[in-house]
């Protein structure tokens, strides 16, 4: 079976490859002839990234060897190891640097100041959007399916995107119970509510998407209409 190659649009360590073709300060013949070294190793990072992606998704995290991550990133084996400690380091990086720039949206929703709704709209259009419309959505997918079975994947996914995402919902929520934005508190106790319909429709999707697919906007938005009220007319 033909195996698809990484994709750019998506690709884990975009972010790191532009950082690295930055010149550093300093003298300027010495970053030019640092940066085409810099620039590659990121090349490498980022295909190494990608080929794990591919191979955890088709194969799963126990299934998956470093052997076959190699061949999918056109790397030598040995090469992996210049940049990853083992399969599990190999899988935090890849949660941290595909899910970082969300997570970091989220964990600054608090300082938003505007009712809670829209916020929670906000954060709902970049799920969509930034989520289930990117490979973003087979790391959560992972977890789901692997995280029972290999406990420090979800250990990683608890430290680096849910212990970040649940206090500052639960600060959004407070907050909008104080300034009465909320009919009860329930938000605020539970804030994993909110990511419901997200699980549900990931799940449902993943295993019922050819038969009877969810609408991943219209779930959300009918969840935000229930816990908030349906929007008045203008």
């Amino acid at each position: 079976m033909a195996r698809p190659a990484p994709s750019k649009t998506d690709s884990p360590t975009s972010g790191r490859r532009r950082k690295a073709m930055v010149p550093q300060a300093g003298d300027p013949a010495q970053g030019e002839r640092a940066s085409p070294r810099a620039e590659r190793q990121a090349q490498r990072r980022e295909a190494i990234l990608s080929a794990a992606l591919d191979e955890f998704s088709a194969r799963g995290f126990a299934a998956t060897r470093l052997d076959d991550v190699a061949k999918r990133a056109d790397v030598a084996k040995g090469t992996i190891y210049l940049y990853f400690r083992d399969k599990e380091s190999l899988f935090q990086e890849l949660v941290r640097s595909m899910l970082s720039p969300v997570v970091s949206r989220v964990a600054g929703a608090p300082m938003i100041d505007l009712p809670a709704r829209m916020v929670v709209e906000g954060i709902a259009d970049m799920f969509v959007r930034e989520v289930f419309g990117t490979r973003r959505q087979d790391v959560i997918r992972l977890i789901i399916t692997e995280g029972q079975r290999f406990p420090k994947l979800a250990e990683i996914y608890y430290h680096e995107v849910i212990a970040r995402v649940v206090p500052a919902i639960r600060a959004l929520m407070t907050r909008a119970v104080a300034r009465g934005e909320l009919p009860n508190d329930a938000l605020a106790r539970f804030p994993q509510l909110l990511a419901a319909p997200v699980m549900v429709a990931l799940m449902w999707n993943g295993l019922f998407g050819r038969f009877d697919k969810i609408d991943v906007r219209e779930i959300l938005q009918a969840h935000i209409d229930m816990l908030f009220g349906e929007r008045k007319a203008s």
